[in-house]
């Protein structure tokens, strides 16, 4: 389940398990062919959002994995995915910040032509507060990626920074994009407006 891109794939990075040690020492990880036998791509998972990327339920039915497919060593799959997700979590950091900084620009725009009793939306005290506060926020995830960033490129442990660097960066996508959203009133629940589909694919 939840494969991402599993219809679209010509391989996959496949963790199995190998041996029947401890079960962190007994799982490897394989480069395979989709097209090898026995592996089956089944039903296409529709979402809310997300579009862009296809989720695929996928299904192995007594597939043998040649030896040549492993990656490194057998039985340190688990300990190499472990490594990989410290890269991966900043790179969520890091990929959301520019749509953050983007949602907060168009809702400083919209909001300063949007009338409202005679005067902007924006020019209500709580909005600006608010919309301060949120690129407040932002600015301090993008100090706290760059210095997770700069100690990994140094060789340095950053398991904790870069834990820390996904849990922000998560929840300030949905933190964002809530707020922005209201700003917005009605046109923000179109399908029209870039704060709708944030709001969507951010979850």
């Amino acid at each position: 389940m939840w494969i991402t891109n599993g219809h679209q794939a010509d391989w996959i990075c496949l963790l199995a398990n190998t041996n029947d040690g401890p079960a962190h020492k007994n799982k490897s990880l394989f480069c395979l062919p989709m097209s090898t036998k026995g592996v089956v791509r089944a039903k296409k998972i529709e979402k809310i959002g997300m579009k862009c990327s296809d989720t695929a339920q996928l299904f192995f039915e007594d597939v043998v994995i040649p030896k040549k497919f492993i990656i490194g060593q057998e039985g340190a799959g688990f300990m190499y995915q472990m490594m990989q997700f410290q890269e991966e979590r900043m790179w969520g950091s890091a990929v959301a910040l520019e749509p953050l900084d983007r949602l907060i620009r168009d809702t400083i725009e919209y909001t300063g032509q949007r009338m409202a009793f005679g005067k902007s939306i924006l020019s209500n005290q709580c909005v600006h507060f608010r919309l301060a506060e949120l690129q407040t926020e932002i600015e301090l995830l993008r100090s706290l990626m760059y210095r997770t960033i700069g100690m990994y490129a140094k060789g340095t442990d950053v398991t904790n920074l870069a834990s820390m660097c996904k849990l922000k960066s998560g929840r300030l996508a949905r933190e964002v994009t809530d707020s922005c959203m209201q700003y917005w009133g009605g046109m923000g629940f179109t399908n029209e407006v870039l704060v709708s589909r944030f709001y969507r694919d951010f979850r």
